[in-house]
Parts: structure tokens; sequence; C-alpha cells
């Protein structure tokens, strides 16, 4: 359940079936064209997979709580002070119009650090609904992940 107004939130109609939206966040060979690079598996409830920004050398646990097909995906992720529950909500609008909100939320600090939480989770979530929609709409690979930090600022 979210707490108040702790939480990271970003949304966007993409004109494309619900169940092509659904199904790009369910398995890692789309997910991959516009979020991370690898995932192990596609996305059952219940199951725990990993995903992998191979740009960052970062992986990250994620296990996956609750599915409703061509509805809701809920995952926690990370680890100690970095996991946090993520929400999935996909709206059919018509035939090829999908409303996505995606709702980060449950993160385990507080003050400064949990400003940045939110800070930077709703941007990144912005990059993934903006690839996303690059990606389905129009078949493009953005990189927006990859060029939030290019190597060159990378330490």
């Amino acid at each position: 359940m979210i707490d108040s107004n702790h939480f990271a939130k970003a949304d966007m109609l993409i004109r494309k079936p619900i169940d092509e939206v659904f199904e790009a966040f369910i398995n890692p060979e789309i997910t991959s064209k516009f979020w991370f690079t690898k995932g192990s598996a596609r996305l059952m409830e219940g199951v725990e997979v990993n995903w992998t920004w191979e740009m960052y050398n970062l992986t990250i646990p994620v296990l996956v709580k609750k599915i409703e097909p061509n509805k809701s995906i809920m995952i926690e992720w990370g680890t100690g002070k970095q996991q946090s529950t993520v929400e999935w909500n996909f709206r059919s609008l018509a035939p090829s119009k999908t409303f996505l909100t995606i709702t980060n939320y449950n993160f385990q600090c507080a003050g400064e650090e949990l400003i940045s939480q939110i800070r930077d989770s709703t941007g990144g979530f912005t990059l993934v609904t903006a690839g996303l929609k690059a990606w389905l709409e129009h078949g493009v690979q953005l990189g927006l992940v990859g060029d939030k930090f290019p190597e060159e600022m990378r330490e």
C-alpha cells in the first residue's frame, strides 16, 4: 500500500493494444529493447528473476508478487535500503490505446535519501515509459536508460 506522498509515479498513453504493452514488461526479450539489457526469465507470479543493466554493471533481484494479465504487475526489487515495490497498471482506452501507470513505493529510507530515491525513480520510470512508447509505436530503440549516465561520466 502506498504511504502518503512517499512514492514515485510515471504514466503515459501508449498507442498499442493492452496485451502488447503488458507483454513488453513480462517478456525480457522485449523489455531489453527499452529498459534493462538482460532479464533472467519471463515474469511469473511468485518467481524471483534478475534484471541486468550491463552498461552500469548492475544486476537487481526482482520478486514478482502479483500478476493480473493485462491489468497489473507488482514486484519487490532491490535489497536493503534500495528495496522497494513497483506496480504497473494497464488500462485499455480503445482497441489500440493503453494508458500505463508505473508507481514505485515502500522505500526503505527517510529524509534526504528518500527524496533522492523518489526523484531518481520518477525520472527513471519516465525514461522507461518514453522508451517503451518509442519502441512499441515506432520500432525505435532510443537508448534512454544508458544515456542517462554516459560512459564518460561513470566512475
